[in-house]
Protein backbone atom coordinates (compact mmCIF):
# COMPACT_ATOMS: atom_id res chain seq x y z
CA UNK A 1 0.00 0.00 0.00
CA UNK A 2 0.95 3.47 -0.97
CA UNK A 3 0.38 6.19 1.63
CA UNK A 4 3.75 8.08 1.85
CA UNK A 5 2.36 10.41 -1.02
CA UNK A 6 -0.35 11.73 0.60
CA UNK A 7 -3.95 9.43 0.30
CA UNK A 8 -3.64 6.18 -0.66
CA UNK A 9 -4.11 4.40 -3.74
CA UNK A 10 -7.94 3.51 -4.99
CA UNK A 11 -7.31 -0.26 -4.65
CA UNK A 12 -5.16 0.08 -1.33
CA UNK A 13 -7.03 -1.99 1.30
CA UNK A 14 -5.49 -1.92 5.27
CA UNK A 15 -7.20 -1.96 8.50
CA UNK A 16 -8.52 1.43 9.65
CA UNK A 17 -9.61 2.75 12.81
CA UNK A 18 -12.48 6.17 12.83
CA UNK A 19 -12.11 7.80 16.04
CA UNK A 20 -14.49 10.96 16.82
CA UNK A 21 -13.95 13.50 19.84
CA UNK A 22 -16.09 16.23 21.35
CA UNK A 23 -14.05 18.61 23.45
CA UNK A 24 -10.93 16.96 23.51
CA UNK A 25 -13.03 13.69 24.76
CA UNK A 26 -13.49 10.17 22.69
CA UNK A 27 -16.63 10.02 21.71
CA UNK A 28 -16.61 7.04 19.71
CA UNK A 29 -13.98 4.64 17.90
CA UNK A 30 -14.26 1.69 15.75
CA UNK A 31 -11.78 -0.03 13.19
CA UNK A 32 -10.32 -3.58 11.52
CA UNK A 33 -7.66 -4.86 12.10
CA UNK A 34 -7.29 -6.24 8.82
CA UNK A 35 -9.05 -4.78 5.92
CA UNK A 36 -12.55 -6.30 5.82
CA UNK A 37 -13.80 -4.72 2.47
CA UNK A 38 -12.50 -4.73 -1.16
CA UNK A 39 -10.75 -1.09 -0.92
CA UNK A 40 -9.99 1.49 1.70
CA UNK A 41 -12.46 3.87 1.14
CA UNK A 42 -14.97 1.46 1.91
CA UNK A 43 -12.97 0.68 4.97
CA UNK A 44 -13.14 4.09 6.41
CA UNK A 45 -16.96 4.94 5.82
CA UNK A 46 -17.90 1.90 7.38
CA UNK A 47 -15.80 2.23 10.48
CA UNK A 48 -17.02 6.06 10.57
CA UNK A 49 -20.57 4.95 10.56
CA UNK A 50 -19.89 2.27 13.09
CA UNK A 51 -18.17 4.68 15.10
CA UNK A 52 -20.80 7.29 15.08
CA UNK A 53 -23.53 4.49 15.99
CA UNK A 54 -22.31 1.46 17.32
CA UNK A 55 -19.37 1.94 19.88
CA UNK A 56 -20.58 -0.14 22.79
CA UNK A 57 -19.32 2.66 24.94
CA UNK A 58 -20.95 5.62 23.96
CA UNK A 59 -24.84 6.77 23.03
CA UNK A 60 -24.96 7.69 19.42
CA UNK A 61 -24.15 10.43 18.45
CA UNK A 62 -27.16 12.74 17.31
CA UNK A 63 -26.93 15.41 14.65
CA UNK A 64 -26.98 18.22 17.43
CA UNK A 65 -23.44 17.36 18.09
CA UNK A 66 -22.00 17.51 14.50
CA UNK A 67 -20.35 20.75 14.59
CA UNK A 68 -18.47 19.71 17.77
CA UNK A 69 -16.80 17.09 16.43
CA UNK A 70 -12.97 16.37 15.70
CA UNK A 71 -12.16 13.46 13.33
CA UNK A 72 -9.24 11.06 12.89
CA UNK A 73 -8.84 8.00 10.84
CA UNK A 74 -5.40 5.76 11.48
CA UNK A 75 -4.60 3.60 8.70
CA UNK A 76 -2.50 0.27 10.21
CA UNK A 77 0.43 -1.47 8.61
CA UNK A 78 0.02 -5.13 9.07
CA UNK A 79 0.90 -6.24 12.15
CA UNK A 80 3.77 -7.88 13.23
CA UNK A 81 4.79 -10.43 16.09
CA UNK A 82 7.08 -8.72 18.89
CA UNK A 83 8.98 -10.94 20.78
CA UNK A 84 9.95 -8.51 23.63
CA UNK A 85 8.33 -5.76 25.48
CA UNK A 86 11.58 -3.57 24.58
CA UNK A 87 10.47 -3.84 20.24
CA UNK A 88 7.24 -1.38 21.88
CA UNK A 89 7.10 1.93 21.85
CA UNK A 90 3.57 3.48 22.52
CA UNK A 91 4.49 6.50 20.69
CA UNK A 92 5.04 4.99 17.61
CA UNK A 93 3.76 1.91 17.53
CA UNK A 94 0.11 0.28 17.85
CA UNK A 95 -0.28 -2.82 19.77
CA UNK A 96 -2.23 -6.22 19.72
CA UNK A 97 -2.80 -8.72 22.92
CA UNK A 98 -3.68 -11.84 21.91
CA UNK A 99 -5.07 -15.04 24.65
CA UNK A 100 -6.83 -17.68 23.10
CA UNK A 101 -9.64 -16.05 21.40
CA UNK A 102 -9.74 -12.94 23.75
CA UNK A 103 -8.25 -9.75 21.32
CA UNK A 104 -7.38 -6.36 22.09
CA UNK A 105 -5.80 -3.25 20.20
CA UNK A 106 -4.61 0.39 21.17
CA UNK A 107 -3.78 2.54 18.63
CA UNK A 108 -0.34 4.78 18.95
CA UNK A 109 0.47 8.46 20.26
CA UNK A 110 -2.57 8.48 22.57
CA UNK A 111 -2.85 10.63 25.49
CA UNK A 112 -1.84 9.75 28.95
CA UNK A 113 -0.18 6.58 27.83
CA UNK A 114 3.38 6.73 28.13
CA UNK A 115 4.47 3.31 28.60
CA UNK A 116 4.74 0.38 27.20
CA UNK A 117 3.29 -0.98 30.68
CA UNK A 118 0.26 1.26 30.22
CA UNK A 119 -0.17 0.26 26.98
CA UNK A 120 -0.43 -3.34 27.26
CA UNK A 121 -2.68 -3.27 30.60
CA UNK A 122 -5.07 -1.00 28.83
CA UNK A 123 -5.18 -3.47 25.43
CA UNK A 124 -5.84 -6.30 27.89
CA UNK A 125 -8.47 -5.08 30.18
CA UNK A 126 -10.20 -4.20 26.73
CA UNK A 127 -9.57 -8.21 25.93
CA UNK A 128 -10.87 -9.15 29.31
CA UNK A 129 -7.64 -10.70 29.95
CA UNK A 130 -6.15 -10.56 33.77
CA UNK A 131 -3.27 -9.00 34.41
CA UNK A 132 0.01 -11.07 34.27
CA UNK A 133 -2.08 -13.56 32.22
CA UNK A 134 0.52 -15.00 29.35
CA UNK A 135 -0.23 -13.13 26.12
CA UNK A 136 1.13 -12.60 22.19
CA UNK A 137 2.15 -9.30 21.12
CA UNK A 138 2.14 -7.59 18.07
CA UNK A 139 2.59 -4.04 16.72
CA UNK A 140 1.76 -2.18 14.10
CA UNK A 141 2.50 1.68 12.68
CA UNK A 142 -0.13 4.12 11.71
CA UNK A 143 -0.52 6.90 8.82
CA UNK A 144 -3.04 9.31 10.93
CA UNK A 145 -5.11 11.61 8.70
CA UNK A 146 -6.62 14.46 10.42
Amino acid sequence: MSISSGLPQKKARAGVFVSIHKGGELRGCIGTIEPQRPNLAEEVVINAISSATRDPRFYPITADELDDLEYSVDVLTEPVPVKDRDQLDPKRYGVIVEAGVRKGLLLPDLDGVETVDDQVYICCQKAGIAPGEPVKLSCFEVKRYK
